[in-house]
């Protein structure tokens, strides 16, 4: 329980400072007394003793006002923020409305005389209201000392400093930024004790952080608790009986912060610094995978200078141009024959729920017909299944929390025949603008000899004309190519799914290339910041010696690459001779800096082996277009803040058509020294098995601890010239009889994991990586049948 701090003014006694405020003074009050008011007309205000925090009427709108409690200076922009309000869904005039301890004891907000809202208290003995410096606004008992009322137990949707969070205590949001009545989301404790954040509408009500697909433990929350409170304290430090701990980026004393429960139903921690706040914490970094806020039949895209947007599929219209929430509407018959409909593919596009119908082991043609076939279909997602290496279909009726996945999901857009034929006219005629050349040659052929004066006027006229068509063509082409030039950009960025950074935004995200955080013969990578506070990688490829039109080929393809053990691009810059890369930080680096610090026990070990084989199985086998990497190797391979690799460096290698890799030969040697596979040095034709090869060896060093060139030493301790790793290590596990085979094993460990690991998953992760690195290429596994035995082990036996 809080203590009381009563401001006294000098010279006068406690008592009679008690029966002297009152509200009807024009000056501010310290105190509100029972059977006082105070008055919408007069301005009255209560303050905190440290002047931090005013009580009072707050204008919000035209003769409508909030009972409320704000900061009381202003921002730069002159407004003020508020951290509480009473009367949020039904505002006062700005006439006859009071706010008024009654004395029996009851705190009463009025309009007019009508009562619009109630603390609901009473109380026999005497009662003073009072805002602290923390700016809790209190009905407290003057003679016990203690709250019978306080604004800290029903927030808003912002809690303080100190502030609880509790079984009994809700975050809701704001409508929006100048809606301030009640919202689509909520933050509370569940009844499994978890904080949780929830959307809900008049139609639906879904749950969406933590991820509804994890269980509580995975999402790093515990439900073994029955105290069910939070707080965040005055240094930026969160801590919840859930597990849920998190620290500002700002920690420390002498700032001012707040939590908040966003109108985009994102809960952000800020801090006020020279009169402007900003974000120290965030709980969703994709705010895309927010439930609800672009409402149904939409797709929420975002870019760090526009933010958020809301994008109507092809055949949808906006329903309400003044609430996106809404969603949008279908502007086709919904209902009709199957033969009357075709499909559109979304790459890469997810609506989360709302699944009608669900299939295991699907073919795309089943799946396509089962859509079909239901009159309330209106699309469907094919997705592949790692775990158990099969098809799932998922039949859509309600196409709701559209956004953009990071692994290969796939929806396909059930609309009429005519309505697929114009997409695909649409979008093929925009792609056109994307020429090789912007000269347009006329094929045409004149004799001399039959030329005259009207046959010169007509060829020079049909040369200006020509002239004038062709430069307004490339204007054309230039306007459109904005972002928000048409809805042309917007059905293409459902496409590409990824930005295109100009120079100039390049250099001040990464602070002109000031903190290097790692290098390679690629380029060199820079720690930057976006403008939306995302923390990335920047990619600064050396000069480039590939064209433009090749490297934008290529992005194309990387921008429709997604898998969760793939580093996630989020776009590039292609200008004058600049060639950059950006994607998502990785907080624990690369595998090879982890290796060498000893910071990996044996599990991860394994979880990080399997992690990698599956996004390289990804890129090798389930891409639009197949993928060579032609340099894994533990630099390459970046973990995140759970330690989960993630594949990198993934896309400018080799691009491959389906169909044709196996003829695949490159004009000069890729790879590093120590990973790379025989066939660069024989000259053989580059296949995929390169990439199982170089795996092999990465899981080698993981295992032993040793990199492919290390100098090992003989069990007499004697000098021996150096060895290849692969060589020590069948020489010791394949080489030793049966009695000592478990010794060998023991030596080629590496002595941080000796002890540690686990029997059958060590020797089945040995098997697999000398399996991939046999000379034949032929008889090297796919990194399919490596994911496969990793995981299902038993049936490779």
């Amino acid at each position: 329980m809080h203590l009381l701090l009563i401001f006294l003014l000098p010279g006068v006694t406690l008592y009679y400072s008690i029966l002297i405020a009152t509200a009807s003074s024009s000056s501010s009050p310290s105190v509100l007394t029972q059977g006082s008011s105070l008055f919408v007309e007069k301005k009255d205000h209560l303050v905190s003793p440290n002047r931090l925090f005013t009580a009072g009427f707050h204008e919000i709108g035209q003769n409508a006002y909030y009972f409320a409690i704000w900061f009381s200076k202003p921002m730069l922009d002159g407004s003020h923020t508020m951290v509480w309000m009473a009367n949020r869904d039904a505002p006062v005039n700005g006439k006859r409305s009071m706010f008024s301890l009654s004395k029996k004891g009851n705190l009463v907000l009025t309009d007019a005389g009508q009562r619009i809202w109630s603390a609901n208290t009473r109380s026999n003995t005497s009662l003073q209201v009072q805002l602290l410096d923390s700016g809790n606004l209190v009905l407290s008992r003057l003679e016990k000392k203690s709250f019978l009322w306080e604004s800290f137990s029903v927030p808003t949707d912002t809690i303080l400093p100190n502030q609880p969070l509790t079984k009994d205590t809700v975050l809701i949001s704001s409508t929006s930024l100048t809606n301030l009545s009640s919202g689509i989301y909520k933050l509370y404790f569940d009844n499994d004790n978890v904080i949780r954040l929830l959307y809900r509408s008049n139609e639906i009500t879904s749950v969406y952080w933590p991820k509804p697909w994890l269980l509580t433990w995975d999402a790093g929350r515990s439900t073994f608790n029955n105290t069910r409170f939070a707080l965040l304290d005055s240094k930026g430090h969160f801590q919840s009986t859930d597990n849920l701990t998190f620290t500002t980026n700002d920690y420390g004393d002498a700032l001012q912060r707040r939590l908040t429960l966003d109108v985009d139903g994102n809960i952000r921690v800020y801090s006020l610094n020279e009169r402007s706040w900003r974000v120290s914490w965030q709980a969703i970094s994709k705010t895309c995978s927010i439930h609800g806020i672009c409402g149904p039949n939409s797709i929420c895209t975002y870019n760090s200078k526009s933010g958020r947007t809301c994008i109507c599929m092809h055949g949808y219209k906006i329903k309400d141009h003044t609430d996106m929430s809404l969603g949008c509407e279908p502007t086709y018959d919904l209902y009709g024959h199957p033969e009357k409909y075709e499909f559109i593919k979304l790459p890469n596009v997810e609506f989360y729920g709302f699944d009608s119908d669900y299939m295991e082991r699907s073919s795309f043609k089943e799946c396509k017909k089962t859509c079909l076939n239901n009159s309330n279909c209106k699309a469907f997602q094919y997705t592949f299944n790692e775990k158990r290496a099969s098809f799932r279909c998922y039949v859509k009726t309600l196409l709701f929390n559209g956004h953009y996945k990071d692994t290969p999901f796939n929806t396909y857009l059930k609309l009429p025949k005519s309505y697929v034929l114009s997409y695909n006219n649409f979008v093929g005629n925009k792609s056109g603008l994307y020429c090789s050349s912007s000269t347009i040659q006329l094929q045409r052929t004149y004799e001399k000899k039959s030329a005259n004066g009207s046959m010169k006027f007509m060829l020079w006229f049909s040369i200006i004309v020509g002239v004038i068509e062709v430069t307004s063509f490339v204007f054309f082409y230039y306007i459109t190519k904005q972002p928000s030039s048409s809805k042309t950009q917007t059905y293409l960025a459902i496409a590409t799914g990824f930005k295109r950074f100009t120079y100039a935004e390049i250099v001040k995200a990464s602070n002109n290339f000031k903190e290097e955080i790692g290098r390679g013969s690629g380029g060199i990578v820079y720690k930057g910041i976006l403008p939306d506070n995302r923390m990335v990688a920047i990619k600064r490829l050396h000069e480039a010696i590939q064209g433009e039109a090749e490297f934008l080929a290529e992005m194309s393809t990387i921008g429709r690459i997604n898998h969760r053990n793939l580093i996630e691009t989020y776009g590039y810059c292609a200008e004058r001779k600049h060639r950059i890369l950006v994607y998502e930080y990785m907080e624990n680096g690369s595998l090879a800096r982890n290796l060498g610090g000893n910071q990996l026990d044996w599990q991860n070990m394994f979880e990080i082996a399997t992690g990698v084989a599956k996004g390289l199985a990804y890129l090798h086998e389930e891409c639009l277009e197949w993928v060579l990497h032609c340099d894994v190797k533990p630099q390459n391979i970046l973990l995140d803040a759970n330690y989960e690799p993630k594949v990198a460096d993934f896309g400018l290698s080799k691009l491959f058509h389906q169909g044709v890799i196996e003829n695949s030969i490159f004009s000069r040697i890729r790879g590093t020294r120590g990973y790379m596979a025989p066939e660069w040095v024989f000259n053989l034709p580059i296949t995929s098995k390169v990439d199982v090869y170089s795996y092999g060896m990465v899981v080698l060093e993981m295992i032993t601890g040793r990199s492919p060139t290390y100098d090992q030493p003989s069990d007499d301790n004697e000098r021996l010239e150096q060895k290849r790793l692969v060589s020590w290590v069948r020489e010791k596990v394949h080489g030793a009889s049966v009695n000592s085979k478990k010794t060998q094993i023991m030596e080629i460990l590496n002595p941080m994991i000796r002890g540690e690991y686990e029997k059958d998953q060590m020797n089945n992760l040995l098997k697999v990586a000398m399996r991939c690195v046999v000379e034949d290429k032929d008889a090297r596994p796919t990194m399919s049948e490596v994911v496969k035995t990793l995981m299902h082990p038993e049936m490779d036996n």
